[in-house]
């Protein structure tokens, strides 16, 4: 019988997001699990939105033991389940995360950051949140297939939900998790892109808090590692 993978995306995608991961898992090995997380795609109408409901969201649809992917936000809301429920989850792979921000200053203007782009959201269209998203730093540089494959999943999100996601799952509304992370017990796998230096450091630091845990940077990678380096994340689940 197959084994159960459960996909968590990003900020602003949607299970569609896992599509280029999942076409390169062997379905015999694998039943992939990717759904949409509270004001995302089709979820976009589900409220209460905080990262209580949405761990309560994941362990619901989950079978009784699995593996778990998270890619960023969903990479950090993937720490919460593992930690609300470790005896389910077989495997932890995260991609492109962190364990959340320490400093409150720097939680407190992280929060100030995601009220402001909240409330653009809440007065544009989805193609100028998208614009506006697509055109941070972190994502300099992502190639033009990568590129179309995650403006079709953005596109299929509402901006006044993701306005309300800003709100109750971002990082700075999310507590850290950092000291908590040695209950962690279960093989671990952190991949980080080589371009995205922040996130290979904050992957390195990941590593050395989780007890069975390896690193893998993905070659000329950036940030957007599902869509670009689809067969580096179905090769670190098949590794399990």
């Amino acid at each position: 019988m197959p084994a159960t993978v459960v996909l968590l995306h990003g900020f602003a995608g949607t299970g569609r997001a896992w599509d280029p991961v999942v076409e390169r898992l062997d379905p015999e090995r694998y039943t992939a699990l990717a759904p949409d997380l509270r004001g995302h795609g089709g979820a976009r109408g589900a409220r209460l939105i905080g990262i209580g409901a949405v761990v309560d969201d994941v362990l619901a649809a989950a079978p009784a033991r699995f593996a778990l992917c998270g890619y960023s936000m969903g990479g950090r809301v993937a720490l919460h389940v593992a930690l609300a429920a470790p005896e389910r989850i077989e495997r932890l792979i995260l991609v492109a995360t962190t364990a959340g921000i320490e400093a409150e200053a720097e939680r407190a203007a992280r929060r100030d950051a995601d009220e402001r782009l909240a409330a653009f959201a809440e007065s544009a269209t989805i193609e100028q949140f998208a614009d506006r998203w697509a055109a941070q730093p972190v994502f300099a540089g992502t190639p033009p297939e990568a590129a179309r494959i995650w403006r079709a999943d953005l596109l299929r999100n509402e901006p006044r939900a993701l306005a309300a996601v800003l709100r109750g799952l971002g990082a700075g509304s999310m507590a850290p998790v950092w000291d908590r992370l040695p209950e962690l017990t279960m093989p671990a796998t952190v991949l980080a892109g080589q371009r995205d230096a922040r996130y290979v450091a904050i992957g390195e630091r990941l590593v050395e808090r989780l007890p069975d845990a390896e690193l893998v940077v993905v070659p000329g990678a950036g940030h957007g590692l599902p869509r670009e380096a689809p067969e580096a994340i179905a090769a670190a689940i098949a590794c399990g």
